[in-house]
């Protein structure tokens, strides 16, 4: 493991790092332990109890946080037609059919955060799939970036709403706004997203579902929360 710098260790050493505090208690402490001078997003870790081998036990999903995630995010919509002037009216920053994945393709240009594409579009948008896919960014209709609803699909994704996969060791990583927002804000954004992984959860996941629950902001030490006090709070 690599060393900790000595801002990590001062503010670590602020709180018991062992200790399982609950959601409110966690969200004080987050701000606290921020050291870095820019204004750090708070992400949140959560290990579930599921196998991801099995196709059953996949946990996937999206999440419309209340209060965004403290940045703009830059939208590619692959659409043609009226489709494509549809896109550009709701607020889209690029928008293109198969000249802008000529672009992706030719010049690894991927200066945006989400893709969506109507369903007309896939089989143009698939010729990039190995390039779009490790990078998270393949539109899916399984999350709602394949659609023709591009003006609501658009306005979700510039409010807040956010995509969550379990990855192979069981868990899933999202970031859940800026330390600058404060613990109510946060607090909002944290349970949705709990209660988005709780409604998602399998129906052939036998025991505990949340195993660990941890919330840190990018630079700091992470805080653990107690998931027995989470219970009480998502449905």
């Amino acid at each position: 493991m690599a060393k900790r710098g000595k801002k990590y260790r001062e503010v670590k050493s602020k709180y018991d790092s062992s200790k399982r505090y609950t959601v409110e208690e966690a969200l004080e402490w987050v701000p606290r332990l921020k050291y870095a001078k820019f204004d750090e997003s708070v992400d949140v870790a959560t290990r579930l109890g599921v196998d991801p081998r099995r196709a059953d036990q996949m946990v996937r999903g999206t999440v419309l946080l209340p209060h965004g995630i403290g940045k703009s995010v830059r939208v590619v919509v692959f659409a043609k037609g009226e489709k494509a002037k549809e896109a550009q009216e709701a607020g889209a920053d690029f928008v293109g059919g198969e000249e802008l994945v000529k672009k992706i393709a030719d010049e690894n240009w991927l200066d945006f955060d989400k893709a969506i594409a109507t369903p007309d579009m896939m089989s143009v948008v698939g010729k990039i799939g190995k390039i779009l896919g490790p990078r998270g960014l393949m539109p899916n209709p399984k999350v709602g970036t394949v659609t023709f609803e591009l003006a609501k699909a658009i306005r979700e994704i510039k409010a807040g709403k956010t995509e969550f996969k379990v990855d192979k060791g069981g868990n899933v990583h999202v970031t859940i706004g800026k330390a600058s927002f404060g613990p109510e804000k946060l607090r909002d954004n944290l349970l949705a997203f709990l209660e988005a992984i709780v409604r998602a959860k399998p129906a052939s996941s036998k025991g505990t579902y949340l195993k660990t629950i941890a919330v840190s902001c990018t630079m700091g030490p992470s805080v653990k929360i107690d998931p027995a006090s989470v219970r009480t709070l998502v449905r």
